[in-house]
């Protein structure tokens, strides 16, 4: 249905496993005939573009089949005729002016939700041919609420009060409608005669096509385990991508539930691997964020055991003595992890305190990705039960911010756990020996 739209822009996709990019692949071979044509497939990043199974590998697995060959610098299959397929990215909105003065006949988008509203629309107007095939543009996406896509395609999803709410109509995929923008305005109908007549001329026409992992029968019988891997995500990661839910967002209480977490008398014995990860304030207000320190061990069988809790307001020196002091009591044989803010002040602040806690395991762990997404692994891994908590009097503490995220006055306690968690199972902290791992309190002098 994708491939044979006549809409001049299509949305294809709505879950993982759909055959989204092979899908853009395919159909970027149509004109290779044609000399003078030649398309752009964009993802947001060049390393999004050369990531395993991403464009470059999939596309190796088709154009040399069709006498195809891969100019590596500049990122673009070359065929016998001349025609050419391009892999381009737009990390920022800026970088739409790269392509000024360009015409492509056909625009790809892979994953368009990673595309900004303005990007996508800027690009349109590089959406222009004089090799004799008529402009068009195709785009693969998965669901997420809070991208423009979703209101783009509106008429396409089940209504709020409909009880398949934020799924895709299967009677309204592939039906064509047209529209216009008017002012930063989306004007849709389902003719062009029923728009105004100063609009008629300048009306596109669109499509969305729905798929699920269901659907690519391929994928199922050679991996079937991808759906063990789908359903393995965090509830709401998992209504996106498994069952294409246009409306999952997160909310209080659909990251975290206490009672996914096991509760543990006292801590086990056996540890593979110990981290302390701080999450650092500096005010000593009472509306201030807190300075979290977080330990978690994983054991043999690769559960996650939250151990302790370190929580507290102080100024710069007393969250720098508080962090040192606690290094001491946990013994060297715990990996010291700490947050780094964002810009050159936050590397400097990060970099200093470490050097005062040498002889230690110190890393450090820039911020570069959002507290939800950074939440994920974690979420994922509790609502299965893989990770334990040792019974204490911060348990409370712990479990009331869990819950509130992300809608909770604060997420520092979230934050730590996100970062201790995505710490310990990084690689980066090696496995204790044998002996190390066979913990004794009274021996190893662990604070317990």
């Amino acid at each position: 249905m994708f491939l044979s739209t006549s809409a001049d822009i299509a949305f294809y996709g709505g879950a993982a496993g759909g055959g989204k990019t092979f899908a853009l692949l395919l159909e970027n071979i149509r004109h290779i005939g044609n000399p003078d044509f030649g398309s752009v497939i964009f993802r947001q990043s060049l390393k999004q573009v050369k990531n395993e199974g991403g464009l470059l590998d999939e596309s190796s697995k088709l154009y040399p089949y069709l006498d195809a060959s891969i100019n590596m610098t500049d990122l673009y299959w070359k065929f016998k005729s001349g025609a050419t397929v391009s892999f381009g990215y737009l990390e920022q909105d800026k970088d739409v002016f790269n392509w000024q003065g360009a015409q492509i006949p056909l625009i790809c988008f892979d994953e368009l939700t990673h595309f900004s509203k303005r990007q996508f629309f800027y690009m349109l107007s590089r959406n222009r041919s004089t090799c004799g095939v008529k402009p068009y543009v195709r785009a693969t996406t998965n669901p997420d609420k809070k991208s423009w896509v979703r209101s783009f395609i509106d008429w396409w999803i089940y209504p709020k009060h409909h009880p398949l709410a934020g799924f895709a109509n299967p009677d309204r995929s592939g039906v064509i409608r047209y529209f216009v923008v008017d002012n930063d305005t989306v004007v849709w109908a389902d003719s062009p005669t029923q728009l105004p007549k100063h609009m008629r001329e300048f009306a596109k026409s669109f499509t969305f096509i729905s798929a699920k992992l269901q659907d690519n029968k391929i994928l199922m019988g050679k991996d079937p385990g991808y759906l063990a891997n789908l359903k393995a995500l965090s509830r709401v990661e998992r209504a996106k991508l498994l069952d294409g839910n246009w409306d999952a967002e997160e909310s209080a209480g659909e990251l975290f539930k206490k009672e996914w977490f096991p509760i543990l008398s006292q801590a086990p014995l056996k540890f593979t691997k110990v981290v302390r990860y701080w999450d650092r304030a500096a005010s000593e207000s009472e509306t201030a964020d807190w300075t979290v320190g977080l330990k978690l061990g994983q054991m043999p069988d690769g559960r996650v055991v939250i151990i302790d809790m370190v929580r507290f307001r102080g100024s710069p020196a007393k969250v720098e003595t508080a962090i040192k002091n606690t290094a001491t009591q946990d013994n060297k044989t715990v990996a010291i992890g700490l947050e780094q803010d964002p810009g050159q002040a936050g590397k400097s602040e990060a970099e200093a305190l470490a050097k005062k806690l040498y002889g230690y395991n110190v890393q450090l762990f820039p911020a570069t990705k959002d507290k939800i997404t950074r939440s994920l692994p974690a979420s994922a891994q509790a609502e299965l039960g893989n990770i334990l908590v040792v019974e204490a009097p911060w348990n409370d503490d712990l479990f009331q911010e869990l819950e509130a995220f992300p809608d909770g006055a604060h997420d520092d306690i979230v934050d730590t756990l996100s970062g201790a968690f995505n710490m310990l199972t990084s690689g980066r902290v090696g496995t204790f020996s044998k002996e190390m791992a066979q913990f004794d309190p009274k021996e190893q002098d662990l604070d317990w």
